[in-house]
């Protein structure tokens, strides 16, 4: 018995990418999935072509030269069924009847059986905001063993869900999993091996970041301090004990945050190197203000962090680190300077 995963991909005004995302997750070789796409108020019609997608009207072209387009094409077949719901709608479990009127009638060559799932918020409701939409319309169909947050600017190998699915029944439902990521643009290349959280200076990094993968041997499995929400694998069981996302965090850190605290409820974080996905990292973020907003907004979670979750020493010892550091003392003033100007819009995007 393959129990029942939902997919959680959340889309704001980048419906290219998701496009792709869903043509590598719906070749997934894991039998028993839903895929849900939560978008954020997008301002550029993202609901209506990925709508079209589904309906077989828009299609995506991915440059042959680049060397995971056999992950994502050719396309699969189409026309997909899906059901859009309102934030409201999802909420409340969605059209239960609706959804079994639509069950298995899928082109082959679609590893699932259940509707594509859209649903849309009124408002941009942040990382955390969004997926929880999402999260409690599984809770609320509460038909499923775990969720799985997957970035939309992500593509994965046909066995990314089973080899995660794999390591949960294994290890148990009292702990969260992540994998191994690499970059897109240079698919040999780590991006992330697991999450290091250095407490008392409220310093996270990614392990082997930037090393090619022939060069590190890792365990199969391995317990870390934090997973990143890029890739997670989050039984109901933790949703249960832990709760949802923090949404005061709006974007960044909060996987930190609710990693922090299944470590603290006594229970475990584990990576999976044999969970393979890439990540379409971006080589710069663009222009300066573009920068100064999310060092800002990050620097900020970071502080939050520390206020919310450290006990006091580290607090102290937090503080002193965070505040001692040139780019963080920077960014404050200079954001803090912008802000009085007038110009304090926040870039709504993870």
């Amino acid at each position: 018995m393959n129990d029942k995963v939902y997919i959680i991909i959340l889309n704001y005004n980048n419906w290219y990418d998701t496009i792709e995302c869903l043509e590598s997750v719906l070749r997934n070789d894991y039998p028993n999935y839903q895929v849900i796409v939560v978008d954020n108020n997008s301002q550029n019609n993202s609901l209506d072509y990925m709508k079209a997608w589904a309906d077989g009207k828009v299609d995506i072209c991915v440059d042959p030269r680049k060397p995971l387009r056999n992950l994502s094409f050719p396309p699969i077949p189409k026309p997909i069924p899906y059901v859009c719901y309102t934030k409201d709608e999802a909420e409340k479990g969605g059209n239960p009847d609706l959804e079994g009127k639509l069950r298995n009638n899928f082109p082959q060559g679609i590893t699932t059986k259940y509707a594509l799932i859209f649903i849309e918020n009124n408002k941009n409701l942040g990382f955390a905001g969004g997926n929880n939409v999402g999260i409690r319309y599984a809770l609320a169909k509460n038909d499923f063993d775990s969720i799985i947050l997957l970035n939309n600017d992500t593509v994965i190998n046909k066995n990314t869900i089973s080899n995660l699915v794999s390591a949960r029944l294994k290890l148990g439902e009292k702990a969260m999993y992540g994998g191994r990521i690499f970059y897109y643009s240079d698919p040999e290349k780590i991006w992330y091996d697991g999450g290091k959280l250095i407490e008392w200076k409220c310093r996270t990094g990614h392990l082997n970041i930037g090393k090619y993968k022939h060069e590190k041997n890792i365990p199969e499995i391995k317990e870390v301090d934090y997973v990143t929400f890029c890739c997670a694998l989050i039984p109901k069981f933790i949703i249960k004990k832990i709760g949802l996302i923090d949404e005061s965090y709006f974007m960044y850190f909060e996987d930190v945050d609710y990693s922090y605290m299944v470590r603290k409820s006594g229970y475990k974080l584990y990576h999976i190197s044999s969970v393979n996905l890439w990540h379409k990292v971006s080589a710069s973020v663009g222009e300066e203000s573009h920068n100064l907003n999310l060092n800002y907004i990050e620097t900020i979670n970071r502080i939050r962090f520390i206020i919310t979750k450290l006990p006091p020493l580290k607090k102290i010892t937090s503080f002193f680190s965070v505040l001692s550091s040139r780019r963080n003392i920077m960014t404050l003033l200079k954001y803090s300077l912008k802000k009085w100007r007038g110009y304090n819009k926040l870039i709504p995007q993870r």
